[in-house]
């Protein structure tokens, strides 16, 4: 039920997500706009990010996750309302994204960490792929949805939409029996967050599934840029826009179908370092071949699907080493690095083609990424040895009785 209400609804989150700064581009003309909404967005995710991953861990998630929603809900109908007005401010939007973003990042770790709880330890891989699939499934109709639902009915018609995929997500979730919190676990509060970055700060594993995502999304993400690149390098108009974010996550669903090895992988590090690479590689290429649409949709395609085992295999290294009593806490920095990278990538990426030309910006990020990598690997060559043996949860997926293992039992 979880991941049928979540298919339906990020079907219309992915229609906003390239809505709004398609919305923003028309309303400026720049791509600072977009930039800016980035900041915007990062600065709740920054604030809440932690605290809803404490109150994850405290509280029945399934409840947590119907509030949530509702608000969410809510936010699109705002966006639907501003966007039908002749000259709507774009203050109105930012402080509408602003919301978003903050009710996200309390909403993203209690849904995560509420799948290790629905699925046997020797599942969770394949479920995280399955929640890849619906998620990268959408990504590749959602945008070209928005394409679509915008070039024949204008932007707000595209939010509204979004507004009324909520209706699943929230019929899914009064379905679904409750998921109570672990008994172990921790009061919410500034000592419950404090005990969710100790135990981070002491896996060197989870730190580098945490670098090395910051480290492709800062400088590889060049979301900020499509409506740019769409309308003034390859001149394709509003169908070309939902093609190039269309694009990446094609190569992510046919990643995603054939990604049952994924959950066989005795050292998963080694494999996120070669998806990283590849992901580097193919976004520099990709800001190379301005001359050829079609050659550039397939290298960000290519992009995506690197992407998407990357994602696939940090998210069971992360889970499968994390007790249920502080997976909320960790999956809520987990969240907080996944959703702060591309917005920092956003506004890096919108900074430099101010200066430089959107072209440039592209190519020099998928530079820096890998340069990036090779950093990571030298700080924590962990990564690289680290086998799923290792890890402290038992066959059952719910810990023992006992306190917060020590660096060492957690391995």
């Amino acid at each position: 039920m979880l991941w049928l209400g979540q298919l339906v609804n990020n079907l219309g989150r992915q229609v906003t997500v390239v809505a709004l700064p398609f919305e923003l581009w028309q309303l400026t003309h720049s791509s600072l706009s977009i930039g800016v909404l980035a900041l915007v967005q990062l600065v709740p995710i920054l604030i809440f990010s932690l605290g809803g991953g404490a109150v994850a861990d405290a509280v029945d998630r399934r409840k947590l996750l119907l509030a949530t929603q509702a608000v969410l809900a809510a936010t699109s109908v705002g966006l639907a309302a501003l966007a039908l007005q002749p000259n709507p401010p774009v203050w109105a939007f930012y402080m509408v994204a602003f919301v978003a973003a903050g009710v996200g990042a309390v909403d993203q770790p209690a849904r995560s960490s509420a799948i290790p709880r629905l699925v046997p330890r020797e599942r969770l891989p394949a479920a995280i792929a399955a929640n890849w699939l619906s998620g990268v499934t959408v990504s590749v109709v959602g945008p070209l949805a928005a394409g679509v639902l915008i070039a024949t009915w204008g932007v707000a018609t595209a939010f509204a939409f979004d507004a009324t995929t909520f209706i699943a997500s929230l019929a899914a979730l009064l379905l679904m029996a409750p998921i109570p919190p672990h008994p172990d676990a921790s009061r919410p509060g500034l000592r419950s967050i404090a005990e969710g970055l100790r135990f981070a700060r002491s896996q060197p594993v989870i730190l580098a599934t945490f670098a090395i995502d910051l480290d492709a999304m800062i400088f590889g993400m060049p979301s900020s840029l499509m409506p740019q690149l769409a309308l003034t390098v390859f001149n394709t108009g509003a169908a070309g826009y939902g093609l190039l974010n269309a694009a990446p996550a094609v190569g992510a669903l046919v990643g995603t179908a054939f990604s049952g090895w994924v959950g066989r992988l005795k050292r998963p590090g080694r494999g996120v370092v070669v998806a990283v690479a590849a992901w580097g590689l193919a976004i520099s290429a990709f800001g190379l071949l301005a001359a050829s649409f079609p050659l550039a949709l397939l290298c960000l395609a290519v992009a995506g699907g690197a992407d998407v085992i990357s994602a696939v295999l940090r998210g069971a290294i992360v889970q499968l080493a994390t007790p249920d009593q502080i997976r909320g806490r960790v999956s809520s920095i987990v969240g907080l690095v996944v959703t702060s990278g591309p917005r920092i990538g956003d506004a890096e990426a919108a900074a430099v083609a101010a200066l430089a030309g959107p072209q440039f910006s592209v190519v020099s990020g998928g530079v820096m990424c890998l340069l990036g990598l090779l950093a990571v690997i030298n700080r924590f060559p962990q990564l690289y040895s680290y086998e799923h043996s290792h890890a402290a949860l038992p066959a059952t997926g719910i810990p023992p009785e006992r306190p917060q293992p020590t660096p060492a039992e957690a391995g």
